[in-house]
């Protein structure tokens, strides 16, 4: 069973940091890209980043770009958001996400990933 478990979600005051993990089990993690989406209330969930199976290459939304970084551990089953300079405009329910799809224009599309972790709340306060 594939299970996906984000963690290090929280409170932050604007202009603070957060990392994000996301530790994959049940599957062969290496095979996948792994995405990082978001969704704030009443909105879509969105893209944020996502990273190929080799963390060669990365995909980010212009929103974040410059200020997330994402990054994987395959030795450790685990993939990674680093946040820094959070706005408000940051808070949301962050998901991390797997695909088995090879094309990077599949990364910002969430229809294209399988598995699904539950979410991890991130508030940024003003």
């Amino acid at each position: 069973q594939v299970q996906l478990v984000e963690s290090g979600g929280g409170l932050v005051q604007a202009g603070g940091s957060l990392r994000l993990s996301c530790a994959a089990s049940g599957l062969t993690f290496s095979n996948y890209a792994m995405g990082w989406f978001r969704q704030a209330p009443g909105k879509e969930r969105e893209f944020v980043a996502a990273i190929s199976w080799s963390g060669l290459r990365t995909s980010y939304a212009d929103s974040v770009k410059g200020r997330f970084t994402i990054s994987r551990d395959n030795a450790k089953n685990t993939v990674y958001l680093q946040m820094n300079n959070l706005s408000p405009e940051d808070t949301a329910v962050y998901y991390c996400a797997a695909t088995r799809s090879a094309y990077y224009s599949d990364y910002t599309e969430k229809n294209r990933y399988s598995y699904w972790g539950q979410g991890t709340q991130v508030t940024v306060s003003s």
